[in-house]
């Protein structure tokens, strides 16, 4: 079992708070930590026993009034219990007392988020980071802001950075012995996803449809969004590419990053990207293969990219301190991958490259950015297939991409 970079935050959150929601992907270890906190003390229910669900469903206040100190797993399965949870908890503020899951974001539902406010504390849980299956405490963010890298961590390149970048996070898909067998795992995996976990949370007209607009997803992860597009092929309006594409959000599919830009700069896209949360499940939904990755860097960069995405979210759940991710694109099209805003204001750029070389050139965006920036620039970095730590200016790096884990 491998120690989870949320847990200690679900525990000091039941410290103070009433109510603790897990929130994450289906699979992706949430059941396997709670029920690891606490166990002789907290009784443990799933959402996903049928006796149990029409018991929530059938009478949702009766059904909480006999709880205390419990933990509900995939709570999203009946939204109305939370309401119920909410009263329960005017009347008895205790810390500690509801330790909920959700394979769905269940305070993106109507009414439900705004009933929790001041209640709840809510903690976002991705599959596996890389750092948390070769069970290390990795550093990446701390020294990215204090714009200071340590060389000679060992690093991953060439084949082994592919084999790590197409298994993804997921515990299932990481236990499979060969490509062929995560690939179908995943496969599985997305159609669960769209038959069960998507009408669990919304009413969905052209259900059918929903498979072909996630391929289509999977062709511009990491690319900006553009609803009338991305629903033209396959009939669907603006604003039904634009719902359907927050529900596969809401279920922890894909994320949308918006766009940082600051007042010093005129001509900036303001259109957010779209990337896939998992970089196994992109590379099923694109059937993109170990074979065809080492012959076609292009589809292996657009993989990486969402994979560093999701692996730098991984790790800002394991640190106190919050942080905003972004993307940056000017007209121009000069731009930086990722942007991270920390709490106190400072800036850092991640600039995500394929090659196992770098050159100065592909530091444009991340000089734009800093000098828009000045002081509160922190530093740029270039993450790259390649072994050399290599400084590339004040503040700029060219990275090993495995210094995210290592």
């Amino acid at each position: 079992m491998y120690a989870r970079f949320a847990e200690s935050r679900v525990r000091t959150a039941l410290s103070d708070t009433p109510i603790v929601m897990v929130v994450g992907p289906r699979r992706a270890g949430k059941t396997t930590l709670v029920r690891g906190i606490d166990p002789l003390q907290r009784q443990y229910l799933t959402l996903d026993d049928h006796a149990t669900l029409a018991a929530a469903t059938a009478d949702p206040v009766g059904f909480v009034r006999g709880l205390d100190r419990v933990t509900l797993d995939e709570v999203q399965r009946a939204p109305e219990l939370v309401l119920a949870i909410k009263r329960a908890v005017d009347e008895d503020r205790r810390p500690g007392r509801f330790l909920l899951t959700g394979s769905a974001n269940v305070l993106a539902l109507p009414r439900v988020g705004d009933s929790l406010a001041g209640r709840v504390e809510t903690i976002t849980m991705l599959p596996l980071a890389q750092a948390e299956i070769l069970g290390i405490q990795p550093q990446f963010l701390h020294y990215l802001f204090d714009g200071k890298f340590l060389p000679g961590s060992p690093v991953s390149v060439g084949d082994e950075l592919v084999l790590r970048v197409l298994t993804g996070g997921f515990p299932e898909s990481v236990h499979r012995t060969s490509e062929k067998r995560s690939q179908a795992w995943a496969r599985s995996y997305l159609d669960s996803i769209i038959r069960r976990d998507i009408p669990d949370i919304a009413t969905v007209d052209r259900l059918a449809e929903l498979p072909k607009l996630v391929r289509i997803l999977a062709e511009h992860s990491g690319q900006l969004v553009n609803y009338s597009q991305l629903g033209a092929g396959i009939g669907l309006s603006y604003k039904t590419a634009q719902r359907y594409l927050s529900l596969l959000e809401q279920v922890f599919l894909v994320r949308t990053l918006q766009p940082w830009y600051t007042n010093a700069l005129k001509r900036i896209v303001k259109t957010p990207k779209v990337h896939f949360l998992d970089s196994g499940i992109l590379a099923a939904a694109r059937g993109l293969t170990f074979d065809r990755l080492k012959a076609d860097r292009e589809a292996f960069g657009a993989l990486l990219e969402s994979f560093v995405h999701a692996e730098v979210r991984k790790l800002v759940t394991n640190i106190d301190t919050a942080f905003e991710a972004f993307h940056f694109r000017d007209n121009s099209g000069t731009e930086v991958d990722l942007v991270l805003e920390r709490q106190d204001g400072q800036i850092a750029g991640i600039e995500v490259k394929a090659a196992a070389t770098v050159r100065g050139a592909d530091f444009k965006g991340l000089r734009v950015l800093a000098e828009v920036c000045g002081k509160r620039f922190a530093a740029g970095v270039v993450l790259y297939d390649g072994e050399d730590l290599v400084p590339f200016g004040e503040r700029l790096f060219a990275v090993p991409l495995s210094h995210l884990w290592n």
